[in-house]
C-alpha cells in the first residue's frame, strides 16, 4: 500500500524471516537488542509471538520507489492487551460498551518486553523521519479497518513526532539505575545516604551469607541444563502471578545461539544445584534486566540477582546504565530512580479518541507529580542528574 506520496510502499509481514535479517538489522542499529531480527525471530520461531499468545506478526517494512528497504518497525495484529505492559484495558471496555470493536488492533512492540527503545526503524541513509512510517501504519489500520494502532515504550524524539503527527501521546514510570562513572560498587554505595549504604550492604551480606554460589553466564557458557532450571524458575514464577507462561522453553537457547555474549544469566546455586536465575540482555550502553524466578526462601536474593549483581556487571563492563524492568517502587532506594517511559495511540473512532485525548491531557500531570515525588524519595546525598 502506498504512504500517500507515492514514492514509499507499505508491506505487511506475517514472519519475520520474509525481511533478511541484514536489511532489518540495517534499520533497527545495534544498540537495543529487543528490536534486532535475532530476538524477533527467536520470539517467533520459538512459538513465543504467535497464535497461541495472540500475538500475529503484521511486521512493517517501508520502501523507497527504487524497492530498498528504508523503515521498518515490530509489529502485531492484537485480540487482546496482554502482555504490553501501558494498560489500556479501560479504554477497550469503554469502547465496546458503547457498542465498537475494539479489538483486533495493531501493536508497535516488542512482545513481553516493557523495555524502552526505538520503535520506527528508520534506516540512517534513507533520509525518512518517524512520522513518515508513522503516516503508513495510520493507512495500514485504516485500510485493514482496525480500531487503532499503538507504538509502546518508543523513544522520546519518537513520541514527539508522532504527537506532531496527531497522535496521542501517554507517559509512564519506570526505575533506572545510572552509572556516574563508578569504579566498582562500593564507589556508588559511596554517594548514598549513609543509612541507605548500610542498608544495601547488610542485603548483600546476608544474600552471600546463605551458602549460595553465585555465576554470571553469557551466550554460550549458558548450558541446556541452565534454560532447563531457569525455565522451571520462569514457569512457577508466571504461573503464580499471571496464570500463563508466553515464552516457550525454546526460546531461552535460542537467544544464546542468536544474540550470543549479549544474553546474560545470573544463577544462584545450592550445592551444585541451580535455585533462582535473573537474564538480561545487554546493548550498547545499558544492561536490561527481564525473567527472575526462584525456588525456596533466601533472604534478599532477588535483590542480589536482579539489582545489585546488574549493577556490578553495569560497572565492570562499562555500561551507561541498567533497566530492571517494569513497576517497582521498592527499587529506588537500591539506587533505581524514576525515569519516563513514553507510547503514542493512533485511534481511528472519532469519539473515542476525544475521550482517550481527555483522559491522558489529565494522566500526564498526575504521572509527571508522581515521578517528583518519587525522586524526593532517592537514597543519593544529592539528586543525581547523569549527563
Amino acid at each position: 500500500m502506498p504512504d500517500g506520496s507515492g514514492t514509499l510502499t507499505l508491506t505487511l509481514h506475517p514472519h519475520i524471516a520474509e525481511i533478511p535479517a541484514s536489511d532489518w538489522n540495517a534499520c533497527a542499529g545495534t544498540d537495543n537488542p529487543f528490536v534486532s531480527h535475532a530476538f524477533l525471530s527467536a520470539l517467533e520461531d520459538s512459538g513465543s509471538a504467535g497464535p497461541r499468545t495472540g500475538w500475529l506478526p503484521q511486521h512493517a517494512a517501508l520502501r523507497d520507489a527504487a524497492g530498498r528497504l528504508a523503515a521498518v518497525a515490530p509489529m502485531y495484529a492484537k485480540s487482546h492487551s496482554y502482555g504490553e505492559y501501558v494498560f489500556d484495558h479501560g479504554w477497550a471496555h469503554a469502547y465496546e460498551r458503547a457498542g465498537g470493536e475494539y479489538y483486533p488492533k495493531l501493536q508497535v512492540a516488542v512482545p513481553f518486553s516493557p523495555v524502552p527503545g526505538p520503535r520506527l526503524l528508520c534506516r540512517p541513509d534513507a533520509g525518512i523521519p518517524p512520522e513518515a512510517l508513522g503516516r503508513a501504519l495510520v493507512q495500514a489500520c485504516q485500510e485493514l479497518g482496525l480500531s487503532s494502532v499503538h507504538v509502546t515504550f518508543c523513544r522520546e524524539p519518537e513520541w514527539h513526532a508522532l504527537g506532531e503527527a496527531g497522535w496521542l501521546r501517554r507517559i509512564g514510570v519506570q526505575f533506572h539505575w545510572e552509572n556516574a562513572g563508578y569504579g566498582s560498587f562500593e564507589d556508588f554505595l559511596g554517594v548514598l545516604s549513609s543509612r541507605k549504604r548500610k542498608t544495601l550492604r547488610r542485603e548483600r551480606r546476608d544474600a552471600n551469607a546463605a551458602g549460595l554460589v553465585f555465576h554470571t553466564l553469557r551466550g554460550g557458557e549458558i548450558q541446556p541444563r541452565h534454560w532447563d532450571a531457569f525455565y522451571r524458575f520462569y514457569s512457577s514464577t508466571v504461573d503464580r502471578k499471571w496464570g500463563s507462561a508466553y515464552l516457550t522453553r525454546r526460546f531461552f537457547p535460542l537467544l544464546s545461539e542468536r544474540l550470543g555474549d549479549a544474553v546474560v544469566l545470573m544463577l544462584a546455586e545450592n550445592g551444585g544445584t541451580p535455585v533462582a536465575g535473573a537474564l538480561n540482555l545487554a546493548g550498547t550502553d545499558t544492561l536490561y534486566g527481564r525473567n527472575w524466578g526462584v525456588r525456596g526462601e533466601w533472604p534478599f536474593l532477588h535483590f542480589e540477582l536482579c539489582y545489585y549483581r546488574a549493577i556490578d556487571y553495569a560497572i565492570a563492563n562499562g555500561l551507561k546504565r541498567v533497566e530492571a524492568g517494569a513497576q517497582g517502587e521498592h527499587k529506588i532506594q537500591r539506587g533505581y530512580l524514576p525515569q519516563a517511559t513514553y507510547s503514542a495511540h493512533w485511534i481511528a473512532h472519532a469519539g473515542l479518541r476525544r475521550a482517550i485525548d481527555n483522559f491522558l491531557r489529565e494522566e500526564r500531570p498526575e504521572i509527571r507529580e508522581r515521578m517528583e515525588r518519587l525522586a524526593e524519595l532517592s537514597p543519593f546525598r544529592e539528586v543525581l542528574n547523569p549527563s
